[in-house]
């Protein structure tokens, strides 16, 4: 069995790096608290290190996120020029629905999402129908997801972005519904079941190894698949909207817990809270073939591809016993599949991906300041 992460750390990405400069940069955030007080708003410090920043104004819990697509523009882009096919309303698509699933992992319902497009050269736009395909997508996004496009920056960044790429970013507010509190882990606890709900394939994350594999094959992005598809199409198969079925559950007062967004570090995310809880997963969705291919191609084991990439799981539910059923209801009337996967148990803070034989240790993700 290889290094942990190698194969990431490889194509560019090095979680163990990345997430040491996050904890210093919350670390320095926390010192900023005072100023909001000031301002007369109280900051949830604990929420530093969740997918949202937290705060309360005028007797509300409102939500605040910046947020990215990574290099998947750039799969985009490769794939517009060898296939022939455009899809970058999908990838805008892809990046709202990034920035929006981590507002809505605290229980916030986007109210505003900006975005931020940034190129190399203003030449960028001169390609119309791939421009216009870009302002689609992310008007669709926020149109599915029930919040307005507030406006964005388009810089020009010559120099620092390569000429032929778009970086695709944002920034989003939510508000906690009137009556609910933001979920931010401390309602979890022994009992509590575990939905999941599928992926649609990459997602946001992983881009950069899949464009390491991609240049592997003999036949790049036009690889066929098992289902017959191309890589490149696959890869760029936008993420559902899980906003949605956040704001499905706040209507039937499901009794949620806590909620994860299964983006970077992959499954290891199932503990995302601080706490000394063990998460037993007894049954997992279904592996795209995209991302098989990327297991397989790039020589990870079942312990290394699930803290990596999502492996078919996108999102998560914690909920009270009993309350599974009711959110994989929820998930099917907003056209997602979902099922019951687990619980919360006493215990070590880890994963047990019984299915796998695998257990993911607490050690191995560390965001908390």
């Amino acid at each position: 069995m290889g290094e942990k992460g190698a194969s990431y750390r490889e194509a560019g990405v090095d979680y163990e790096t990345l997430d040491a400069g996050k904890r210093a940069a919350m670390t320095l955030a926390a010192a900023t608290s005072d100023l909001l007080v000031a301002r007369g708003a109280t900051p949830r410090d604990d929420s530093r290190g969740e997918p949202a920043f937290v705060f309360e104004l005028a007797g509300r819990e409102f939500a605040f996120v910046v947020e990215g697509l990574g290099t998947k523009s750039v799969i985009a882009r490769a794939v517009l020029e060898e296939l022939g096919v455009d899809r970058f309303a999908d990838v805008a698509y892809d990046a709202v629905a990034a920035i929006l699933g981590d507002l809505a992992c605290v229980g916030a319902l986007p109210l505003v999402c900006n975005a931020y497009f940034a190129t190399g050269d203003a030449a960028w736009y001169e390609h119309e129908e791939r421009a216009r395909s870009l302002i689609e997508g992310w008007q669709r996004a926020c149109a599915d997801a029930g919040c307005t496009w507030g406006g964005g920056e388009s810089p020009t960044l010559a120099g620092l972005v390569d000429p032929a790429e778009i970086e695709l970013a944002g920034a989003a507010v939510g508000l906690v519904p009137q009556g609910a509190s933001a979920l931010l882990g401390e309602q979890l606890a022994p009992g509590d079941e575990i939905v999941l709900v599928a992926s649609t394939g990459l997602h946001a994350n992983g881009a950069s190894l899949a464009r390491r594999v991609a240049a592997g094959l003999a036949r790049g992005y036009a690889t066929p698949l098992a289902d017959g598809r191309t890589f490149g199409e696959a890869l760029l198969d936008p993420a559902p909207m899980y906003a949605r079925l956040v704001s499905r559950l706040h209507e039937i007062s499901a009794p949620v817990h806590y909620h994860s967004h299964i983006t970077g570090h992959g499954l290891l995310k199932l503990m995302r809270p601080r706490r000394e809880l063990t998460y037993r997963i007894d049954v997992l969705p279904e592996v795209p073939p995209v991302l098989e291919l990327i297991v397989q191609q790039s020589g990870m084991d079942a312990e290394e591809a699930h803290c990596t990439l999502n492996m078919g799981t996108g999102w998560a539910v914690y909920c009270a016993a009993g309350a599974g059923e009711s959110v994989v209801a929820a998930a099917q009337e907003t056209g997602l599949f979902a099922l019951r996967a687990g619980a919360v148990e006493e215990g070590p803070r880890q994963v047990i991906l019984q299915p796998l034989g695998v257990t993911l240790t607490g050690e191995q993700l560390d965001l908390a300041p």
